[in-house]
Protein backbone atom coordinates (compact mmCIF):
# COMPACT_ATOMS: atom_id res chain seq x y z
CA UNK A 1 0.00 0.00 0.00
CA UNK A 2 1.46 3.71 -0.66
CA UNK A 3 2.24 5.82 2.39
CA UNK A 4 -0.79 7.82 2.30
CA UNK A 5 -3.08 5.26 2.21
CA UNK A 6 -1.30 3.61 4.96
CA UNK A 7 -1.72 6.67 7.33
CA UNK A 8 -4.91 6.94 6.54
CA UNK A 9 -6.02 3.32 7.24
CA UNK A 10 -3.48 3.29 10.84
CA UNK A 11 -5.43 6.45 11.62
CA UNK A 12 -8.52 5.07 11.60
CA UNK A 13 -7.83 1.58 13.46
CA UNK A 14 -6.26 3.60 15.96
CA UNK A 15 -8.97 6.15 16.75
CA UNK A 16 -12.49 4.28 15.27
CA UNK A 17 -11.75 0.34 16.22
CA UNK A 18 -10.43 1.03 19.34
CA UNK A 19 -6.59 1.56 20.42
CA UNK A 20 -3.61 0.04 19.37
CA UNK A 21 -0.16 0.60 17.25
CA UNK A 22 0.18 2.06 13.62
CA UNK A 23 0.39 -0.42 11.14
CA UNK A 24 2.85 1.64 9.68
CA UNK A 25 5.33 4.37 10.25
CA UNK A 26 6.95 6.27 7.72
CA UNK A 27 10.42 7.16 9.42
CA UNK A 28 11.03 2.71 9.67
CA UNK A 29 11.31 0.21 7.78
CA UNK A 30 8.77 -2.60 7.35
CA UNK A 31 10.77 -4.93 7.49
CA UNK A 32 12.32 -4.14 10.96
CA UNK A 33 11.41 -7.02 13.86
CA UNK A 34 13.56 -6.30 16.13
CA UNK A 35 12.52 -4.74 19.76
CA UNK A 36 12.99 -0.50 20.19
CA UNK A 37 16.38 0.23 22.21
CA UNK A 38 15.76 2.21 25.16
CA UNK A 39 16.13 5.36 22.94
CA UNK A 40 13.15 4.56 20.44
CA UNK A 41 10.76 3.42 23.31
CA UNK A 42 8.15 4.96 21.74
CA UNK A 43 8.30 4.22 18.79
CA UNK A 44 6.07 1.20 17.09
CA UNK A 45 7.35 -1.69 16.04
CA UNK A 46 6.92 -3.59 12.86
CA UNK A 47 6.06 -6.89 12.82
CA UNK A 48 3.54 -7.30 9.66
CA UNK A 49 3.86 -7.51 5.80
CA UNK A 50 2.38 -4.26 4.20
CA UNK A 51 -0.58 -5.76 2.59
CA UNK A 52 -1.88 -6.85 6.20
CA UNK A 53 -5.48 -6.23 6.94
CA UNK A 54 -7.25 -5.10 9.63
CA UNK A 55 -8.21 -9.19 10.05
CA UNK A 56 -4.81 -11.09 10.53
CA UNK A 57 -4.02 -13.56 7.94
CA UNK A 58 -4.85 -17.07 9.47
CA UNK A 59 -1.25 -18.46 9.13
CA UNK A 60 -0.30 -15.39 11.82
CA UNK A 61 -1.36 -17.15 14.98
CA UNK A 62 1.36 -20.02 14.17
CA UNK A 63 3.43 -20.38 16.89
CA UNK A 64 0.27 -19.66 18.95
CA UNK A 65 -1.73 -21.61 21.31
CA UNK A 66 -4.97 -22.67 19.99
CA UNK A 67 -8.00 -22.91 22.02
CA UNK A 68 -8.27 -26.50 22.77
CA UNK A 69 -4.01 -25.85 23.60
CA UNK A 70 -5.24 -24.08 26.12
CA UNK A 71 -7.35 -25.70 27.90
CA UNK A 72 -4.80 -28.59 27.75
CA UNK A 73 -1.74 -26.49 28.96
CA UNK A 74 -3.82 -24.91 31.88
CA UNK A 75 -5.16 -28.28 32.77
CA UNK A 76 -1.73 -29.62 32.37
CA UNK A 77 -0.55 -27.18 35.12
CA UNK A 78 -2.80 -27.99 37.37
CA UNK A 79 -1.40 -31.40 37.51
CA UNK A 80 1.93 -30.05 37.42
CA UNK A 81 1.60 -27.84 40.24
CA UNK A 82 -0.86 -28.68 42.36
CA UNK A 83 0.80 -28.32 45.60
CA UNK A 84 0.58 -24.39 45.23
CA UNK A 85 -3.00 -23.96 42.50
CA UNK A 86 -5.81 -24.93 41.46
CA UNK A 87 -7.89 -24.69 38.37
CA UNK A 88 -11.47 -23.97 38.10
CA UNK A 89 -13.86 -22.06 35.58
CA UNK A 90 -15.93 -18.74 35.85
CA UNK A 91 -18.44 -19.70 32.77
CA UNK A 92 -18.42 -20.29 29.24
CA UNK A 93 -17.75 -18.07 26.06
CA UNK A 94 -20.80 -17.73 23.15
CA UNK A 95 -19.55 -20.91 21.68
CA UNK A 96 -19.11 -22.83 24.91
CA UNK A 97 -15.29 -22.77 25.41
CA UNK A 98 -14.60 -22.41 29.04
CA UNK A 99 -13.42 -19.77 30.97
CA UNK A 100 -10.43 -21.55 32.54
CA UNK A 101 -8.83 -19.47 35.61
CA UNK A 102 -5.60 -21.11 37.31
CA UNK A 103 -5.42 -19.93 41.27
CA UNK A 104 -1.96 -19.40 42.66
CA UNK A 105 -1.75 -19.47 46.38
CA UNK A 106 -0.02 -21.39 48.96
CA UNK A 107 -3.42 -22.77 49.89
CA UNK A 108 -5.31 -22.50 46.90
CA UNK A 109 -9.25 -22.67 47.31
CA UNK A 110 -9.02 -21.55 50.66
CA UNK A 111 -10.18 -18.07 51.67
CA UNK A 112 -7.91 -16.32 53.89
CA UNK A 113 -7.91 -12.86 55.21
CA UNK A 114 -5.45 -12.22 52.31
CA UNK A 115 -5.58 -9.60 49.17
CA UNK A 116 -6.27 -11.28 46.08
CA UNK A 117 -5.29 -10.01 42.80
CA UNK A 118 -6.10 -11.50 38.85
CA UNK A 119 -4.97 -11.12 35.56
CA UNK A 120 -7.47 -11.32 32.49
CA UNK A 121 -5.82 -11.49 28.97
CA UNK A 122 -6.88 -12.21 25.71
CA UNK A 123 -10.04 -9.17 25.94
CA UNK A 124 -10.14 -8.48 22.41
CA UNK A 125 -9.81 -11.48 19.94
CA UNK A 126 -6.88 -9.99 18.22
CA UNK A 127 -4.40 -8.76 20.73
CA UNK A 128 -2.86 -12.74 22.12
CA UNK A 129 0.14 -11.82 23.53
CA UNK A 130 -1.62 -11.74 26.96
CA UNK A 131 -2.68 -15.40 27.12
CA UNK A 132 0.72 -16.68 26.32
CA UNK A 133 2.39 -14.22 28.96
CA UNK A 134 0.32 -15.46 31.32
CA UNK A 135 0.68 -19.14 31.22
CA UNK A 136 4.66 -18.73 31.18
CA UNK A 137 4.32 -16.13 34.60
CA UNK A 138 2.01 -19.46 36.01
CA UNK A 139 4.52 -21.68 35.08
CA UNK A 140 7.50 -19.47 36.27
CA UNK A 141 6.18 -19.16 39.47
CA UNK A 142 5.40 -22.72 40.08
CA UNK A 143 9.08 -23.19 38.70
CA UNK A 144 10.67 -20.43 41.41
CA UNK A 145 8.13 -21.18 44.51
CA UNK A 146 10.80 -22.17 47.47
CA UNK A 147 13.72 -20.19 45.31
CA UNK A 148 13.03 -16.71 45.00
CA UNK A 149 11.68 -14.27 47.71
CA UNK A 150 9.77 -12.42 45.39
CA UNK A 151 7.31 -15.63 44.36
CA UNK A 152 7.50 -17.26 47.56
CA UNK A 153 5.90 -13.43 48.94
CA UNK A 154 3.16 -13.64 46.05
CA UNK A 155 2.34 -17.34 46.63
CA UNK A 156 2.12 -17.28 50.71
CA UNK A 157 0.49 -13.92 51.07
CA UNK A 158 -1.32 -13.26 48.11
CA UNK A 159 -4.35 -15.38 46.10
CA UNK A 160 -3.22 -15.01 42.75
CA UNK A 161 -5.94 -15.60 39.93
CA UNK A 162 -5.04 -16.07 36.07
CA UNK A 163 -7.64 -16.01 33.41
CA UNK A 164 -5.63 -16.49 30.47
CA UNK A 165 -8.46 -15.82 27.52
CA UNK A 166 -11.31 -14.29 28.53
CA UNK A 167 -12.84 -14.16 24.41
CA UNK A 168 -11.49 -17.56 23.03
CA UNK A 169 -14.06 -17.30 20.18
CA UNK A 170 -12.84 -13.65 18.89
CA UNK A 171 -9.31 -15.71 19.11
CA UNK A 172 -10.49 -18.72 17.02
CA UNK A 173 -11.80 -16.06 14.74
CA UNK A 174 -9.27 -13.93 14.35
CA UNK A 175 -11.08 -10.57 15.09
CA UNK A 176 -11.42 -8.11 18.67
CA UNK A 177 -14.98 -9.04 19.70
CA UNK A 178 -16.33 -12.52 20.72
CA UNK A 179 -18.52 -14.89 18.69
CA UNK A 180 -21.26 -12.42 18.46
CA UNK A 181 -18.94 -9.27 17.50
CA UNK A 182 -19.21 -7.89 20.25
CA UNK A 183 -16.63 -5.68 21.76
CA UNK A 184 -16.19 -7.00 25.49
CA UNK A 185 -13.99 -3.47 26.77
CA UNK A 186 -17.58 -2.06 25.61
CA UNK A 187 -19.97 -4.22 27.41
CA UNK A 188 -19.83 -3.14 31.25
CA UNK A 189 -21.79 -1.14 33.05
CA UNK A 190 -20.99 2.84 32.80
CA UNK A 191 -21.34 5.18 34.96
CA UNK A 192 -21.90 8.18 32.41
CA UNK A 193 -24.16 6.68 30.22
CA UNK A 194 -26.53 3.79 30.71
CA UNK A 195 -27.28 2.07 27.73
CA UNK A 196 -26.09 -1.32 28.27
CA UNK A 197 -27.19 -1.42 32.16
CA UNK A 198 -29.25 -4.67 31.16
CA UNK A 199 -27.84 -7.41 32.66
CA UNK A 200 -29.50 -9.60 30.15
CA UNK A 201 -28.61 -8.54 26.95
CA UNK A 202 -24.87 -8.69 28.30
CA UNK A 203 -22.52 -11.18 26.77
CA UNK A 204 -21.63 -14.33 28.24
CA UNK A 205 -18.13 -13.48 28.59
CA UNK A 206 -19.04 -10.39 30.27
CA UNK A 207 -21.11 -11.70 32.61
CA UNK A 208 -18.42 -14.38 33.88
CA UNK A 209 -16.60 -11.63 35.00
CA UNK A 210 -19.24 -9.68 36.92
CA UNK A 211 -20.54 -12.92 38.76
CA UNK A 212 -16.64 -13.44 39.49
CA UNK A 213 -16.28 -10.71 41.14
CA UNK A 214 -19.09 -11.00 43.05
CA UNK A 215 -17.97 -14.71 44.69
CA UNK A 216 -14.10 -12.98 45.08
CA UNK A 217 -13.28 -9.96 46.63
CA UNK A 218 -10.62 -8.77 44.47
CA UNK A 219 -7.81 -6.35 45.94
CA UNK A 220 -6.66 -5.29 42.24
CA UNK A 221 -6.03 -6.51 38.68
CA UNK A 222 -4.95 -6.36 35.47
CA UNK A 223 -6.27 -6.52 31.85
CA UNK A 224 -3.45 -7.06 29.44
CA UNK A 225 -4.14 -5.62 25.35
CA UNK A 226 -1.82 -5.51 22.37
CA UNK A 227 -1.37 -2.54 20.37
CA UNK A 228 0.51 0.28 22.23
CA UNK A 229 3.12 0.44 25.05
CA UNK A 230 1.61 2.41 28.06
CA UNK A 231 0.07 1.05 31.65
CA UNK A 232 -3.68 2.42 31.42
CA UNK A 233 -5.59 3.72 34.50
CA UNK A 234 -8.94 5.04 35.09
CA UNK A 235 -11.25 6.93 34.59
CA UNK A 236 -11.33 5.46 31.00
CA UNK A 237 -14.44 7.92 29.77
CA UNK A 238 -15.98 11.38 30.43
CA UNK A 239 -18.63 13.32 31.22
CA UNK A 240 -18.20 15.21 28.40
CA UNK A 241 -16.80 12.87 25.88
CA UNK A 242 -14.35 14.95 25.28
CA UNK A 243 -10.35 13.89 25.49
CA UNK A 244 -9.20 15.22 28.47
CA UNK A 245 -7.61 14.23 31.80
CA UNK A 246 -10.27 12.77 33.69
CA UNK A 247 -8.90 11.86 37.08
CA UNK A 248 -10.69 9.51 39.31
CA UNK A 249 -11.02 9.38 43.71
CA UNK A 250 -7.68 7.44 43.71
CA UNK A 251 -5.89 8.78 41.05
CA UNK A 252 -2.65 9.26 42.83
CA UNK A 253 -2.72 5.55 44.08
CA UNK A 254 -3.27 4.45 40.17
CA UNK A 255 -0.30 6.69 39.12
CA UNK A 256 1.61 4.99 41.41
CA UNK A 257 0.27 1.12 40.44
CA UNK A 258 0.82 1.81 36.77
CA UNK A 259 4.65 3.38 37.71
CA UNK A 260 5.54 -0.18 39.12
CA UNK A 261 4.76 -2.18 35.66
CA UNK A 262 6.15 0.53 33.58
CA UNK A 263 8.83 0.99 35.40
CA UNK A 264 9.92 -2.44 36.26
CA UNK A 265 9.49 -2.61 32.54
CA UNK A 266 12.74 -3.04 30.05
CA UNK A 267 11.54 0.22 28.30
CA UNK A 268 7.87 1.47 28.75
CA UNK A 269 9.16 4.46 31.52
CA UNK A 270 11.09 5.12 28.07
CA UNK A 271 7.89 6.19 25.86
CA UNK A 272 7.82 8.99 24.08
CA UNK A 273 4.41 9.30 23.41
CA UNK A 274 3.29 8.71 27.30
CA UNK A 275 5.27 10.46 30.34
CA UNK A 276 6.54 7.70 32.23
CA UNK A 277 4.60 4.93 30.14
CA UNK A 278 1.77 5.81 32.12
CA UNK A 279 -1.79 7.09 30.99
CA UNK A 280 -4.84 8.06 32.11
CA UNK A 281 -7.42 7.14 29.73
CA UNK A 282 -9.68 9.77 29.10
CA UNK A 283 -6.85 11.89 28.27
CA UNK A 284 -5.60 9.23 25.74
CA UNK A 285 -8.98 8.95 24.16
CA UNK A 286 -12.52 8.02 26.27
CA UNK A 287 -14.37 5.10 26.06
CA UNK A 288 -17.32 3.95 27.79
CA UNK A 289 -18.52 0.39 28.89
CA UNK A 290 -15.24 -0.50 29.55
CA UNK A 291 -13.94 -3.38 32.21
CA UNK A 292 -11.92 -1.18 34.56
CA UNK A 293 -13.64 1.29 35.21
CA UNK A 294 -16.70 -1.23 36.13
CA UNK A 295 -14.23 -2.76 38.27
CA UNK A 296 -13.28 0.17 40.35
CA UNK A 297 -17.04 1.20 40.83
CA UNK A 298 -18.65 -1.63 41.46
CA UNK A 299 -16.53 -4.53 41.94
CA UNK A 300 -14.13 -2.37 44.74
CA UNK A 301 -10.99 -3.59 42.74
CA UNK A 302 -8.68 -1.38 41.51
CA UNK A 303 -7.69 -2.40 37.83
CA UNK A 304 -4.77 -0.96 35.19
CA UNK A 305 -5.69 -1.61 31.79
CA UNK A 306 -2.10 -3.01 30.09
CA UNK A 307 -0.57 -2.21 26.67
CA UNK A 308 2.33 -4.68 26.55
CA UNK A 309 3.27 -4.82 22.57
CA UNK A 310 2.91 -2.27 20.04
CA UNK A 311 1.48 -4.48 17.65
CA UNK A 312 -1.25 -6.62 18.37
CA UNK A 313 -0.77 -9.70 16.96
CA UNK A 314 3.26 -10.18 16.65
CA UNK A 315 5.40 -12.54 15.33
CA UNK A 316 5.05 -15.58 17.91
CA UNK A 317 8.99 -15.93 17.79
CA UNK A 318 9.19 -12.47 19.90
CA UNK A 319 7.24 -13.75 22.31
CA UNK A 320 10.08 -15.23 25.01
CA UNK A 321 11.28 -11.14 24.35
CA UNK A 322 8.03 -9.89 25.10
CA UNK A 323 7.52 -12.05 28.45
CA UNK A 324 11.32 -11.40 29.32
CA UNK A 325 10.39 -7.04 29.20
CA UNK A 326 7.03 -7.71 31.36
CA UNK A 327 8.26 -10.48 33.79
CA UNK A 328 9.25 -8.29 36.54
CA UNK A 329 6.90 -5.79 35.57
CA UNK A 330 3.63 -8.73 36.14
CA UNK A 331 5.62 -10.16 39.29
CA UNK A 332 5.43 -6.66 41.08
CA UNK A 333 2.22 -5.37 40.42
CA UNK A 334 0.97 -8.29 42.41
CA UNK A 335 3.20 -8.18 44.99
CA UNK A 336 2.87 -4.02 45.55
CA UNK A 337 -0.43 -5.76 47.00
CA UNK A 338 1.19 -6.71 49.97
CA UNK A 339 4.48 -4.28 49.84
CA UNK A 340 2.65 -1.07 50.19
CA UNK A 341 -0.52 0.28 51.73
CA UNK A 342 -2.31 -0.29 55.26
CA UNK A 343 -4.01 -3.80 55.76
CA UNK A 344 -5.85 -5.05 58.75
CA UNK A 345 -8.97 -6.42 60.16
CA UNK A 346 -12.19 -5.04 61.96
CA UNK A 347 -13.70 -6.65 64.96
CA UNK A 348 -15.93 -6.24 67.85
CA UNK A 349 -14.37 -5.06 71.05
CA UNK A 350 -16.92 -6.88 73.02
CA UNK A 351 -16.88 -10.48 71.30
CA UNK A 352 -13.71 -10.26 69.25
CA UNK A 353 -15.98 -11.63 66.23
CA UNK A 354 -15.36 -10.33 62.86
CA UNK A 355 -17.11 -6.92 62.13
CA UNK A 356 -17.55 -6.71 57.93
CA UNK A 357 -17.72 -3.27 57.42
CA UNK A 358 -16.11 -0.23 55.18
CA UNK A 359 -12.87 1.41 55.57
CA UNK A 360 -12.35 5.08 54.09
CA UNK A 361 -9.74 7.87 53.99
CA UNK A 362 -10.17 11.46 54.99
CA UNK A 363 -10.09 13.32 51.49
CA UNK A 364 -10.31 10.27 49.16
CA UNK A 365 -14.11 10.00 47.84
CA UNK A 366 -13.97 5.85 47.97
CA UNK A 367 -14.62 3.26 50.17
CA UNK A 368 -13.27 -0.18 50.41
CA UNK A 369 -15.37 -2.88 52.03
CA UNK A 370 -14.45 -5.78 54.23
CA UNK A 371 -14.17 -9.24 53.49
CA UNK A 372 -17.30 -10.92 54.68
CA UNK A 373 -15.93 -13.90 55.92
CA UNK A 374 -12.10 -12.09 57.91
CA UNK A 375 -13.51 -8.44 57.82
CA UNK A 376 -10.30 -8.11 56.51
CA UNK A 377 -9.26 -4.85 54.27
CA UNK A 378 -6.38 -4.53 51.90
CA UNK A 379 -6.43 -0.27 50.88
CA UNK A 380 -3.60 0.76 48.26
CA UNK A 381 -2.34 3.54 48.53
CA UNK A 382 0.66 6.56 47.79
CA UNK A 383 3.60 5.43 50.01
CA UNK A 384 5.31 8.74 51.78
CA UNK A 385 1.99 10.52 52.71
CA UNK A 386 0.35 10.76 55.66
CA UNK A 387 -3.65 9.20 55.83
CA UNK A 388 -6.37 9.14 58.26
CA UNK A 389 -7.97 6.05 58.16
CA UNK A 390 -11.42 4.78 59.50
CA UNK A 391 -13.66 1.96 59.76
CA UNK A 392 -17.17 1.93 59.72
CA UNK A 393 -19.71 -0.65 60.80
CA UNK A 394 -23.56 -0.21 61.20
CA UNK A 395 -24.19 -0.69 64.91
CA UNK A 396 -20.46 0.20 65.91
CA UNK A 397 -18.86 3.53 66.49
CA UNK A 398 -16.53 4.41 63.73
CA UNK A 399 -13.03 4.49 65.16
CA UNK A 400 -10.18 6.71 63.11
CA UNK A 401 -6.83 7.03 63.23
CA UNK A 402 -3.66 8.72 61.22
CA UNK A 403 -0.64 6.33 59.80
CA UNK A 404 2.67 7.24 57.31
CA UNK A 405 4.19 4.86 56.02
CA UNK A 406 7.31 4.76 53.59
CA UNK A 407 8.40 3.48 50.54
CA UNK A 408 8.04 0.00 50.02
CA UNK A 409 6.40 -0.45 53.66
CA UNK A 410 2.96 -1.52 54.42
CA UNK A 411 1.08 -0.76 57.42
CA UNK A 412 -0.98 -3.52 59.59
CA UNK A 413 -3.52 -1.79 61.06
CA UNK A 414 -7.11 -3.92 63.08
CA UNK A 415 -9.88 -1.81 64.53
CA UNK A 416 -11.54 -2.93 67.36
CA UNK A 417 -14.54 -1.20 67.37
CA UNK A 418 -17.24 -0.76 70.53
CA UNK A 419 -20.80 -1.51 70.08
CA UNK A 420 -23.72 1.59 69.73
CA UNK A 421 -26.20 2.18 72.29
CA UNK A 422 -29.88 1.49 70.93
CA UNK A 423 -32.63 3.95 71.87
CA UNK A 424 -33.68 1.86 74.76
CA UNK A 425 -29.85 2.27 76.26
CA UNK A 426 -28.99 -1.02 75.74
CA UNK A 427 -26.00 -2.49 73.50
CA UNK A 428 -26.72 -4.89 70.35
CA UNK A 429 -26.90 -8.35 71.11
CA UNK A 430 -23.47 -9.97 71.49
CA UNK A 431 -22.15 -13.82 71.16
CA UNK A 432 -20.38 -12.85 74.79
CA UNK A 433 -23.06 -14.17 77.65
CA UNK A 434 -21.82 -11.83 80.19
CA UNK A 435 -23.26 -8.39 80.01
CA UNK A 436 -20.60 -5.98 81.92
CA UNK A 437 -23.10 -3.39 82.12
CA UNK A 438 -24.92 -4.94 84.66
CA UNK A 439 -28.00 -4.07 83.84
CA UNK A 440 -29.35 -7.63 82.92
CA UNK A 441 -28.45 -8.28 86.73
CA UNK A 442 -31.44 -5.94 87.31
CA UNK A 443 -33.70 -8.67 87.80
CA UNK A 444 -32.11 -11.90 89.56
CA UNK A 445 -30.79 -8.70 91.99
CA UNK A 446 -33.99 -7.63 92.83
CA UNK A 447 -35.20 -11.55 93.67
CA UNK A 448 -32.42 -11.93 95.76
CA UNK A 449 -31.74 -9.12 97.68
CA UNK A 450 -33.60 -9.73 100.51
CA UNK A 451 -33.36 -13.20 101.27
CA UNK A 452 -29.29 -14.18 99.60
CA UNK A 453 -27.84 -10.52 99.68
CA UNK A 454 -24.29 -11.21 100.60
CA UNK A 455 -24.15 -14.06 98.38
CA UNK A 456 -25.29 -12.16 95.57
CA UNK A 457 -22.98 -9.11 95.99
CA UNK A 458 -19.93 -11.81 95.80
CA UNK A 459 -21.64 -13.46 92.92
CA UNK A 460 -21.55 -9.73 91.22
CA UNK A 461 -17.66 -9.09 91.77
CA UNK A 462 -16.61 -12.21 90.22
CA UNK A 463 -18.85 -11.98 87.25
CA UNK A 464 -17.29 -8.63 86.68
CA UNK A 465 -13.77 -9.82 87.39
CA UNK A 466 -14.65 -12.38 84.95
CA UNK A 467 -15.96 -9.86 82.00
CA UNK A 468 -12.94 -7.92 82.88
CA UNK A 469 -10.33 -10.87 81.96
CA UNK A 470 -12.55 -11.96 79.30
CA UNK A 471 -12.47 -8.15 77.60
CA UNK A 472 -8.53 -8.18 77.74
CA UNK A 473 -7.80 -11.52 76.61
CA UNK A 474 -9.76 -10.98 73.72
CA UNK A 475 -7.27 -7.39 72.98
CA UNK A 476 -4.74 -9.67 73.69
CA UNK A 477 -5.86 -12.22 70.71
CA UNK A 478 -6.26 -9.57 68.75
CA UNK A 479 -2.97 -8.60 68.34
CA UNK A 480 -2.35 -11.82 67.00
CA UNK A 481 -4.08 -11.03 63.42
CA UNK A 482 -1.50 -9.38 61.38
CA UNK A 483 -0.88 -10.23 57.53
CA UNK A 484 2.61 -8.93 58.22
CA UNK A 485 5.81 -10.14 60.20
CA UNK A 486 5.11 -6.66 61.54
CA UNK A 487 2.95 -6.79 64.72
CA UNK A 488 -0.86 -4.99 63.48
CA UNK A 489 -1.41 -1.87 65.55
CA UNK A 490 -4.68 -2.21 67.56
CA UNK A 491 -6.84 0.96 67.12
Amino acid sequence: MNLKFCIIFSFFLRNVIGRGGYLCNPLSSASDLGFPNHGSAGSARHLFEDNQSRHPRTDIARGYMTNSELEKAVKEFGRRCSHISRIYSIGKSVQGFPLLVIEISDKPGKEEPEPAFKFVGNVHGDEPVGRELLLLLANWICDNYMRDPLVNLIVDKIHLHILPSMNPDGFSLRRRGNANNIDLNRDFPDQFFPWNDDEDARQPETKAIMSWLREIHFTASASLHGGALVANYPWDGSLDKRKNYYACPDDGTFRFLASIYSKSHYNMSLSKEFEGGITNGAAWYPIYGGMQDWNYIYGDCFELTLEISDNKWPNAKELPTIWEYNKMSMLNLVASLVKTGVHGRVFSSDSGRPLPGSITIKGINYTVQTGRAFADYHRLLVPGERYEVMANVPGYKSKATSIWFKEEEAMNVDFILDPEATSEGTLPHSICDCDCSGKSMLLPMGYFWGIHSEVYLVFIVAVAFLCLLLRQRIKFNLLRHGQSPKRPIPV
